[in-house]
Parts: structure tokens; sequence; C-alpha cells
């Protein structure tokens, strides 16, 4: 049985610009592909291809952000792969719903057996908290186990076999906690990350899913940093990391 204690976030797919030859933007300084559409669609709404300010990405994006003109940033999208987080974190994640998409690990298909479980950030650092908690994933994923075999057992009349193992699972299941851990593939535009880590990075949010937010938050920033410099990564009063935005809402 593994233990996770951090998330891991791994970028898995982002935006391609297809800069239309017919409006050709007077672009200045380096930008990711993500940041161009971006500023593209800002430039159109104004005809202003020709830059007369002659700002550069980062500092057109900038201003984008102050004046909260948040609409431009739904053309581009990332997806990340999210491993190492609880059952009940991903269930935070998922109730952000415009602008998000969602592919899960699927319980009543996978075998547990030999399932992760990941540590509540509130739990790490008591070593007594720590073996109490382990002795208890512990001791579920044995039922769960048990679980299986006698269901495999009393569904043996069921000819198709992977339709049994699928029934037994499914059944097992219920015993796992939400500790279980999660694989998710998320996708969101720039415009629905913003608002996630906006509410989930405070110190107010639940540790685990703004220990996710953060992971995410710095793989973001070097991806596609003019989109999200104005988030900064502090260090909480609790220990861990929390983050900040400096446009509201945009």
């Amino acid at each position: 049985m593994e233990i996770v204690k951090q998330p891991r976030v791994t970028l898995i797919a982002r935006p391609q610009f297809l800069e239309p030859p017919h409006l050709p933007v007077q672009w200045k300084g380096d930008a990711s592909d993500g940041e161009r559409i971006a500023e593209f669609a800002g430039r159109l709404c104004y005809m202003s291809q020709h830059n007369p300010a002659g700002r550069s990405t980062a500092e057109y994006l900038q201003n984008i952000l102050k004046q909260g003109h948040g609409s431009v940033f739904e053309h581009s999208t990332y997806v990340m792969l999210i491993e190492g987080i609880s059952r009940s974190c991903s269930h935070e994640l998922v109730r952000h719903r415009a602008g998000w998409g969602f592919s899960q690990l699927s319980q009543r298909y996978v075998d547990e057996s030999h399932a992760a479980f990941v540590m509540p950030p509130a739990i790490m650092g008591d070593a007594a908290l720590e073996e109490e908690w382990t002795r208890q994933v512990q001791e579920a994923q044995a039922a769960y186990v048990a679980a299986v075999e006698r269901l495999m057992a009393r569904y043996q009349w069921v000819e198709d076999k992977v339709h049994r193992r699928k029934m037994a699972r499914e059944a097992a299941r219920s015993v796992l906690p939400n500790a279980t851990e999660v694989k998710i593939v998320v996708s969101a535009n720039v415009r629905a990350w913003r608002t996630m880590l906006e509410l989930r990075l405070g110190e107010g949010a639940e540790l685990e899913i703004r220990r996710m937010a953060v992971a995410c938050l710095r793989v973001l920033q070097q991806e596609a940093p003019a989109l999200f410099a104005d988030f900064e990564i502090y260090q909480s009063a609790e220990g861990g990391y929390a983050g900040r935005v400096g446009f509201h809402k945009v």
C-alpha cells in the first residue's frame, strides 16, 4: 500500500495559436500561444492589430487584467493530469463547472486492491495521528479485497468475467475511504482556472485542495506567466503554502 503526501500535476495539452494572415498583429516581446490567443482576441475587439501603444504581450495582458475584461481569457485552454489527490478533494474540484471538463478514474472498473491513499495535510507531522490513520486505511483496503473475493464467488454464475468483476468492485468500493487516491484529467480555459485558483488558494480553503491549487498554479505560471503573473504564493501561518490574486475575479 502506498501513502501519498503530495499531489503530482502534469501539463498534457496547451493552446496552439494559428495567426490569420489577413489580420497580423504587430507583436512585441516573447509569449506563449495561450497568451497570444488572448491578446489577438482582445485586439480584434478594437481592430488594434497595429499595436498603437507599442505594448508587449505581457504589458497588454496586464492591462486586460486591470480592466477586468476576462472574456478574452476563455479562448486559451490548458489540460492537466492531476494525481495524488483524494476522492474527497476531486469531489470538491469537480464542483467547478463553467469552462471545465473532467475525466476521472472509475472505481467501478479499476482494481483498488493496490490503491494508494492520500494523507490529509492536517495529519502529517504528528506521528501518533499518522500511525492511527495508516492503520485505518490499511483495514479499509483489506476489507475491500475481502469483499471483492466474496462477491466474485457470489456472482460466479455470471459468465462474462469482466462484468462479474465490475459487479464485485462496484459493491466493494463502498468500504474504501475518501482518502483513496484519484487520477483525473482536467481541462479549463484560463478564466475558469483563475476563478478556481482564487477560491482554492486562500487560507480559508480546505488544506488538500489548497495544496493542489498551489501545484497547479506553479505549472500555469511557468507555462503562461503573463496570464497568471498577478497570483502570489506565500507560506501560510500553519506552515503550508497559500496564494492571493492581484486582480479579483477577472
